[in-house]
């Protein structure tokens, strides 16, 4: 069987890095692309605002306490998607499977690519160099086998990067990769895993699929699989999406009304960032609550129009959480999601950078 040849390009702090490029004025200072007023969090961070710690869906109001002179600006939707069919269009040059994963990332499998580049590092070095020359955007690129090593390897020089993981040395990289730098594997998953000895992928390797499973239910099985290097998952050029969502278990069980409303606020501009990056509108929103018994409970409603800014989910949202009889128990994971898309949102040829924002 024919290795694969896959490249995961991630473009460095894209919305930021769209305004530095079209405002000299801005190049080199702490930006952040989002509102500074109010309850408004912050939608992108350039890297000069990441070294004061200013991340994506922070609270503005934190994003002004740790770097005074941040700027903030409003974004540009309809600026981004049309840079983002632009970095698309040199893609397609290369190959025609092209899997985006949101405005400013996608995989691509080039084992046969148009240009007839033997080595897939080439390939990823060209598309970096073309992004570059023609749009003045910078882009990280990790090559490997598959998509979860290629995933691994595009954050691992960032910003300008480009990582390759050799068939040859992808066990001994993946034994020293921290637990928290897997795919899948965020921050309550991490902690327990630590508190079983497991912290890097050597550690991982030598648990069972079944005490994985046991534990970490289907995700176990995946865990297990991308710790002996195995990811058999396509590159997708056509893909439906019916809903885009996020939630969070908490390290311990919340039992008040206002914790809860707190968590979903975050929630709200996290799954606005989401709903951003995959150009998603859906008409229904989707509460998930999940107590500290393991019962789970699901609430949803349709208002009648397009759900994509938190200051619509995140109302929405706390209504649900009010209708859901909480008083008494408490909650271990919250989750929320927009589905039944006001069009269907298909992947292929990026079709879903068409939708208005």
């Amino acid at each position: 069987m024919e290795q694969r040849k896959i490249i995961h390009i991630d473009m460095d702090a894209f919305y930021a890095s769209v305004e530095q490029r079209d405002h000299p004025e801005y190049r080199g200072r702490p930006l952040a692309v989002g509102r500074p007023e109010g309850r408004g969090v912050v939608a992108a961070a350039s890297y000069e605002a990441r070294r004061y710690g200013i991340r994506s869906a922070m609270p503005s109001v934190t994003a002004r306490r740790l770097c005074p002179e941040l700027i903030f600006i409003p974004g540009r939707m309809e600026v981004y998607r049309e840079v983002s069919r632009q970095i698309h269009r040199i893609f397609r040059e290369y190959t025609d499977l092209v899997e985006p994963i949101a405005f400013d990332e996608a995989f691509l499998d080039v084992t046969r690519n148009k240009k007839g580049i033997p080595l897939a590092v080439d390939v990823a070095r060209a598309v970096k160099r073309q992004i570059r020359d023609e749009l003045g955007l910078v882009a990280s690129a990790g090559v490997s086998y598959n998509k979860f090593l290629a995933k691994i390897a595009s954050d691992y020089r960032k910003p300008d990067g480009l990582c390759t993981i050799h068939p040859d040395r992808a066990a001994a990289f993946i034994a020293r990769l921290p637990i928290e730098a897997f795919w899948g594997i965020g921050r309550v998953t991490a902690r327990k895993m630590h508190e079983m000895g497991i912290h890097d992928g050597a550690a991982l390797r030598e648990c069972p699929p079944d005490f994985l499973t046991e534990r970490f239910g289907k995700a176990g099985r995946l865990y297990y699989e991308f710790a002996h290097g195995i990811d058999l998952r396509p590159v997708e050029a056509s893909r439906v999406r019916k809903s885009v969502g996020c939630e969070t278990t908490f390290p311990y069980d919340l039992t008040s009304f206002d914790a809860m409303t707190d968590e979903l606020y975050k929630l709200a501009a996290k799954l606005n960032g989401r709903l951003d990056r995959a150009g998603f509108r859906g008409n229904t929103l989707t509460l998930k609550i999940k107590f500290a018994d393991f019962r789970l409970q699901t609430r949803s409603l349709s208002p009648g129009y397009e759900l994509f800014a938190s200051a619509e989910i995140f109302p929405l949202a706390t209504a649900l959480l009010r209708d859901a009889g909480i008083e008494g128990h408490p909650v271990r994971l919250l989750g929320l999601s927009v589905g039944n898309p006001t069009h269907p949102v298909q992947h292929e040829l990026y079709r879903q950078l068409s939708l208005d924002l």
